[in-house]
């Protein structure tokens, strides 16, 4: 699909997930463009990526940054709502971008979701995650939905912050039974997964995991094993552990983990089946960047807000 025109855009190419597909597509030869919050922020891939905003309250500058693509790869979600970003404020600009898409004549959409989305589930970050999958799937484009359950790797937010914890804490708490699993991927497959998605002609849903599972527990204890820390692990009631991190994010000016957040990693949603995507494991990067990961605390709130 993208050799129609050679010209692709994606969102938040200058943030994390974005950032890695993007340099693949410069190496095979793309244009890209992107769209997103932050045009004024450093662009690491210089001229070779030009930057438009969003513009969500502007559908027809929308169009125009996507006018002569031929595929749209969207990263754009918010993790938790904050001030007037919400997930129903999410699900209607998605809505927006895709129907700018479609009349600036955008042949593919490449959509990142979250595994595990359900229109039934009690979670806003997981209902409005399968409004969207519903609303691509629906919308006349070709389409591949891509759906990643944890991501690792440099700039991460989870795996790093449960390191810093580790580094910096002796005991860890584990909210109820800590059987509940993760199969995590790695940043860089992930962008050959969309690069490779935007390739294809096919509708299709991809579960995007990598190739080791985990249980929450084991998942620290290897954290804890790979930096050569001594760590005690206690369960604890979800409720005790929610407030714990909302004391600890406080002290350290961020979102450490939402209510929802804790949900769905405790129910078991982090995990889907079906063969491994990605080739990285997990346990051999920690063995790789020991030194590094969790050396300094990754905010959300300062990345994005």
């Amino acid at each position: 699909m993208i050799g129609a025109s050679g010209t692709l855009v994606i969102t938040g190419a200058l943030s994390y997930a974005g950032k890695y597909a993007t340099r693949l597509l410069l190496e095979h030869g793309y244009k890209v463009r992107t769209l997103t919050f932050h045009p004024q922020r450093e662009n690491p891939f210089g001229e070779r990526v030009a930057v438009s905003p969003y513009s969500f309250d502007r559908p027809d500058r929308l169009v125009e940054a996507l006018r002569g693509a031929s595929t749209l790869i969207n990263t754009y979600w918010v993790r938790f709502p904050h001030g007037e970003s919400t997930f129903a404020s999410a699900v209607r600009n998605t809505t927006t971008l895709i129907n700018a898409a479609k009349e600036a004549g955008i042949q593919r959409i490449v959509h990142v979701s979250i595994a595990n989305p359900s229109l039934q589930s009690l979670l806003g970050y997981y209902r409005g995650k399968a409004e969207l999958e519903q609303l691509v799937a629906n919308s006349g484009l070709s389409y591949t939905i891509v759906r990643p359950p944890v991501i690792f790797g440099p700039e991460d937010i989870l795996i790093n912050n449960i390191a810093w914890f580790v580094r910096h804490f002796p005991v860890f708490g584990i909210p109820g039974d800590g059987r509940y699993r993760i199969r995590p991927i790695y940043i860089e497959d992930i962008g050959r997964v969309l690069v490779a998605a935007a390739e294809r002609q096919t509708n299709e849903i991809v579960n995007a995991v990598g190739p080791e599972t985990f249980t929450f527990e084991n998942l620290v204890g290897e954290i804890g094993e790979q930096l050569g820390k001594s760590l005690r692990l206690i369960h604890v009631p979800m409720s005790v552990a929610y407030v714990s991190t909302r004391l600890m994010g406080w002290f350290v000016g961020d979102v450490i983990l939402t209510w929802e957040e804790y949900k769905g990693l405790t129910g078991d949603l982090l995990a889907p089946d079906g063969p491994a995507t990605g080739e990285t494991r997990l346990s051999a990067w920690l063995a790789g960047n020991r030194e590094t990961v969790g050396s300094t605390y990754a905010s959300e709130l300062a990345r994005h807000y």
